[in-house]
C-alpha cells in the first residue's frame, strides 16, 4: 500500500512539472462508461482464462477440483494480494508515465514502449533470467497483454478499462485456477497431466490472443465511450 501511495505522489510531480497537469488526466473521477469499462474488462478477460484453463484439462486425462483447504481469510488475503499488484502495475505502466510518453511520441510508439516495459518487467517477476526459452515466453505474452493494457488506456483515456482487463486475468488466473505465485487456491488440476504436441500449441496461442481478440472486437463492434474530467 505504501508503494501505491509512493506511487500517486511520483505521479502528481511528473504531471505537474513535465505537463502542468493533475492526477485527473489519469481518469479517476468516476462516470457511469468508465465502469462500464472497468466491468467490460474484468467480465472479457475473466471469459479469456477461463477458457484457456478449461482448455488445459479437456482433452486430456485431467479435470479441476475444489481445494478444500481454502478458508474465507485465505480468500480475502488472496483478493486483497491481487488488488494491490494489479493497482501497483496499472499505475507503474498505465499512469502518469504512459500518459507523459503519449504526449510525447503518439498513441502508438507510447503503447509500444510501454509493452516492451511490460515485458521486461516480468522477467523480474518471474525471476527468468538464466533461461533464454522462458524469458521469450515471458516477454511475449506479457508483453502483448501490456499492450492491449496500453491501448485500452489511450482509447479511453482511463485506467479503468486497463484495470479491468488486469484484475479480470489475474483474479482467474491466480486466484481461481491458482497458477500464481499465491500456490493452490480455489481450483487444482487432479493430476500432473499436461497437453502436449499441436493441441499444446493451439492452446498455448489461444492464451495469448484471446483476450487482445477480444478487446479488438469490444473496441470494433460497441461504442465505447471517452468521458473527460
Amino acid at each position: 500500500m505504501i508503494g501505491i501511495i509512493i506511487e500517486l505522489i511520483i505521479s502528481w510531480i511528473l504531471l505537474k512539472f513535465i505537463e502542468k497537469k493533475n492526477l485527473s488526466v489519469l481518469g479517476f473521477k468516476v462516470f457511469a462508461s468508465r465502469l462500464n469499462n472497468l466491468g467490460t474488462g474484468f467480465l472479457l478477460a475473466a471469459v479469456a482464462c477461463s477458457l484457456y484453463h478449461v482448455m488445459t484439462t479437456s482433452f486430456i486425462d485431467n479435470t479441476w477440483v475444489i481445494n478444500k483447504e481454502m478458508t474465507f481469510q485465505k480468500i480475502l488475503a488472496g483478493i486483497w494480494w491481487v488488488l494491490k499488484s494489479v493497482v501497483f502495475e496499472e499505475l507503474l505502466f498505465r499512469g502518469a508515465l504512459l500518459y507523459i510518453t503519449i504526449q510525447k511520441l503518439g498513441d502508438k510508439k507510447a503503447c509500444i514502449l510501454s509493452a516492451i516495459c511490460f515485458g521486461f518487467y516480468h522477467w523480474f517477476s518471474y525471476n527468468a533470467f538464466g533461461n533464454p526459452v522462458q524469458m521469450g515466453i515471458i516477454f511475449l505474452m506479457t508483453g502483448i497483454f501490456g499492450y492491449v493494457l496500453a491501448i485500452s488506456f489511450a482509447k479511453t483515456q482511463s485506467l479503468y478499462l486497463p484495470m479491468g482487463l488486469h484484475l479480470g486475468w489475474n483474479f482467474f488466473n491466480i486466484l481461481v485456477f491458482s497458477n500464481g505465485p499465491l500456490g493452490k487456491q480455489f481450483l487444482m488440476k487432479a493430476n500432473d497431466h499436461h497437453l502436449e504436441g499441436i493441441i499444446s500449441l493451439i492452446v498455448f496461442l489461444f492464451q495469448i490472443f484471446a483476450l487482445p481478440a477480444l478487446v479488438y472486437g469490444y473496441f470494433r463492434f460497441f461504442k465505447v465511450k471517452v468521458s473527460n474530467d
